[in-house]
């Protein structure tokens, strides 16, 4: 991480090419998450481009100076108390370091354009945008919107910011739907999936000492070989569904099926989950990994079979947030994948393609698609092999500035 108030007006020799792109997100690698993985991600793909600008984190100097791009981080203190406080006060800093710092950057490197990061903050952005000669996109997730919907005035000006910029990039269909519906504006709109990368995980490539870690995995649970096992992996809440996936492994077998199931994750329906198994007496099959991080997850997509993300829609509570990524991890890795039919998973998940969409609220769907893929190896492996060619697709971020620079075939 370079100092912000030390910048000079050389420009990094590490750099190819003078960068003419400032990504601007509130957060960033090394913090874990998904906007963070999205936008960096996007960044790997054209590092003499890119100039990023967001806020500090633990083990940001160390990150920052491995990059082949230019990282400058605003402070976040560490010192504010109390829930509410904090959380305003973060959101306060964020919009003024951004505003101020993305003006000091311009004199130093001249970029033409800006690329924000999430629809958070976007009112740095809107002053930007009339302050500074340059052009701008803006990336929504679904998520950073949905407060916009309850405040006019926030919607208004979102909505003018959407309609200033030079495009709008959606990490999902369902979030780009979502948007067209809520916000009306003729902006040219993109559609850019999360991709997997798999240099997280800690491999070079899927097969590596695959057979060995699955093996690792099962004996630390006691699980035969020859057993099916089904995978959930993310934070545990009630909404994702992961009681369904217990209360049907009472009734896989009673058809004589061996079948354990592994969750790897922590949060607040765990006691919940723990006392479902319990009184449903699968506990000893139902295996509480904890947090795993990534480069340990490879390990448990080895060990198991199928991978399931049960997610519930909520009528009372709208969510368009969540891209479903471990749907796609859990695809590159081979695994075929059962997942709700719910909102943006469908971008992920192609029906008897590379997994099986489900009604999360048919307790016959949801255990037939159980039933077919613990019974069928073949459909098991068809399945996972479409999956992992779907998982290495991904759409070059450049792709959003065909109009000028020519690029055609971008989808790869």
């Amino acid at each position: 991480m370079e100092n912000i108030s030390r910048i000079r007006a050389t420009i990094r020799d590490k750099t190819a090419s003078y960068p003419d792109i400032l990504v601007i997100s509130r957060s960033f690698q090394p913090k874990e998450g998904g906007i963070q993985e999205y936008i960096y991600n996007r960044c790997l793909q054209d590092p003499e481009r890119v100039i990023v600008l967001t806020a500090s984190c633990s083990g940001d100097k160390l990150f920052d100076k491995a990059q082949k791009f230019p990282v400058y981080r605003w402070p976040i203190s560490q010192h504010w108390r109390g829930h509410f406080m904090r959380s305003m006060l973060q959101a306060f800093f964020n919009d003024i370091w951004s505003f101020v710092l993305a003006i000091k950057l311009y004199f130093r490197y001249h970029y033409r354009y800006i690329e924000w990061g999430h629809g958070y903050h976007f009112l740095s952005l809107l002053l930007l945008s009339y302050l500074l000669p340059i052009r701008f996109f803006i990336y929504v997730h679904g998520k950073d919107i949905l407060g916009l919907l309850r405040n006019p005035v926030l919607h208004f000006l979102f909505e003018l910011t959407l309609k200033r910029a030079e495009g709008i990039v959606c990490n999902s269909s369902y979030t780009r739907d979502y948007l067209s519906t809520h916000f009306h504006v003729a902006t040219p709109t993109h559609v850019i999936n999360p991709t997997v990368r798999v240099e997280k995980f800690g491999v070079s490539s899927y097969q590596d000492d695959f057979d060995d870690l699955r093996v690792q995995v099962r004996n630390g649970y006691s699980i035969p070989e020859t057993a099916i096992v089904i995978l959930s992996v993310g934070r545990l809440l009630k909404r994702k569904g992961f009681d369904r996936v217990i209360e049907n492994l009472t009734l896989l077998l009673t058809f004589g099926m061996d079948v354990h199931y592994i969750l790897c994750g922590e949060g607040p329906y765990e006691s919940a989950l723990r006392n479902l198994a319990s009184r449903l007496r699968v506990q000893g099959r139902v295996h509480f990994a904890g947090y795993v991080p990534d480069r340990e997850l490879t390990r448990y997509y080895a060990a198991s079979d199928i991978f399931a993300m049960l997610t519930q829609g909520d009528n009372k509570a709208p969510r368009v947030g969540g891209f479903g990524i471990v749907c796609l991890e859990a695809g590159y890795f081979g695994k075929p994948v059962i997942a709700s039919g719910l909102g943006s998973v469908a971008d992920t998940i192609h029906h008897e393609e590379n997994g099986i969409l489900v009604n999360p609220n048919s307790g016959y769907e949801v255990f037939h698609a159980f039933k077919r893929l613990c019974q069928d190896q073949k459909l098991r492996e068809q399945l996972g092999r479409r999956g992992k060619q779907l998982a290495q697709r991904k759409t070059l971020h450049r792709s959003i500035y065909v109009s000028e620079s020519g690029y055609s075939c971008l989808l790869i």
